[in-house]
C-alpha cells in the first residue's frame, strides 16, 4: 500500500469475522491492481460520518453488512433499480461529480450472487419453497421472481414476518405469479416440497458450531427432482446438503453466493471481471468446492 493505493472496504458493526478483505485483496493482487480493502468497523450512530468521510478521502468503493444495508439509504445520492426495489444496499461505488464532491451510488449484489449458481445450471425453477424472513430471504424473492419462478412459497416460525415480506415483494411479481406465506413446520415444509423444483434455506441453522441444526427432519427423504440450495456457508457441506446427495437430489452451498455477491462488487469498482478461482482459493480450505 502506498500513496497511489485506491481504497475500498467494509462498512458494518461488527467486521472482524468477515471474510471479505482476504477474497477482494487477493483479487487485486492477481491482477495486478494497486488497490486495498481494509476492514471498517463503524458503530451505528457514526455511520453518516465516516460514510461522508471515506468518500472524501478518495475511497472508491465500499461493501455494507449489518446492521448498515438499510440505515446507509438516505446517505446515498443514488440507487441501482435492484437496490432500490430491495431498500438494502450491500455495495456503494463512489466517482467524483463534476464539481469534485464525491457521488454515491447504492447498489445490492446479493441477488446477482443468489441466482449465479442457478444460471450456470440453467434452472429456472417454476415453483419454490424459501425458509425464513430476514433480508437474505428478501434478496432470493427478488431474484426469483426476477427469474420467472411463479409460485413462491415462504415459511417462518413467525408466520406475521413471513406475511408482511409477502405483501411487500407482491408488487413487483408479474401478473400470476405469487408468494404464499405459511407458518413453518416439518409437516408445511414437506408438503410445500412435494409440487416445488427448489427449496432454499435462507437462515443461519445449520452453521457452524452448531452444524447439526437442519430445517430438513432427519427422517424423511428430500424429493430428489429438487435442487436444495443452503445459503450458510461454513461448513461448505451443512446437514441439510447431506440430506439433499443423500437422497439424489441437487445441492447448491452458501459458498457459491458468498463468492459471486462478491465478484459482482469487484466488477462494479474495477471495471474488471473478477479472478473467482483466486477469490475461492482465499476461503479457508474446509470452506471450499470445487463447484464455485
Amino acid at each position: 500500500m502506498d500513496g497511489k493505493t485506491t481504497l475500498t472496504g467494509l462498512l458494518g458493526w461488527p467486521v472482524e469475522h468477515s471474510l471479505s478483505p482476504a477474497l477482494h485483496n487477493a483479487a487485486f493482487a492477481a491482477l495486478g491492481l494497486n488497490w486495498a480493502y481494509l476492514p471498517l468497523p463503524t458503530p451505528p450512530e457514526h455511520l453518516p460520518d465516516v460514510l461522508r468521510g471515506l468518500a472524501r478521502c478518495g475511497f472508491r468503493g465500499l461493501n455494507v453488512t449489518i446492521p448498515h444495508k438499510q440505515a446507509v439509504l438516505p446517505l446515498l445520492d443514488a440507487l441501482s433499480p435492484t437496490a432500490a426495489a430491495l431498500g438494502a444496499v450491500n455495495t456503494i461505488s463512489i466517482q467524483t461529480a463534476e464539481d469534485g464532491t464525491p457521488c454515491l451510488r447504492g447498489d445490492n449484489t446479493d441477488v446477482e450472487g443468489f441466482l449465479h449458481p442457478l444460471r450456470a445450471q440453467s434452472h429456472t425453477p417454476r415453483s419454490a419453497v424459501v425458509v425464513g424472513a430476514g433480508g437474505a430471504a428478501r434478496a432470493v424473492i427478488y431474484g426469483l421472481l426476477q427469474l420467472g419462478t411463479r409460485k413462491i412459497y415462504l415459511l417462518n416460525r413467525n408466520p406475521a414476518h413471513a406475511l408482511q415480506l409477502a405483501q411487500s415483494l407482491q408488487p413487483l411479481a408479474e401478473d400470476g405469479a405469487g408468494i404464499i406465506p405459511l407458518p413453518f413446520g416439518s409437516s408445511t415444509l414437506i408438503e410445500a416440497c412435494q409440487t416445488a423444483e427448489l427449496l432454499v434455506n435462507t437462515t443461519p441453522l445449520g452453521m457452524w458450531p452448531h452444524t447439526q441444526g437442519c430445517i430438513w427432519p432427519e427422517v424423511t427423504p428430500i424429493p430428489a427432482r429438487l435442487t436444495v440450495y443452503d445459503l450458510v456457508y461454513n461448513p461448505y457441506q451443512t446437514r441439510l446438503l447431506q440430506i439433499a446427495e443423500q437422497s439424489g437430489a441437487r445441492a447448491i452451498g452458501g459458498l457459491e453466493m458468498l463468492i459471486h455477491q462478491a465478484a459482482a462488487a469487484f466488477q462494479i469498482w474495477t471495471g474488471q471481471p473478477a479472478p473467482i478461482e483466486t477469490m475461492l482459493q482465499a476461503c479457508p480450505p474446509s470452506w471450499r468446492n470445487p463447484s464455485c
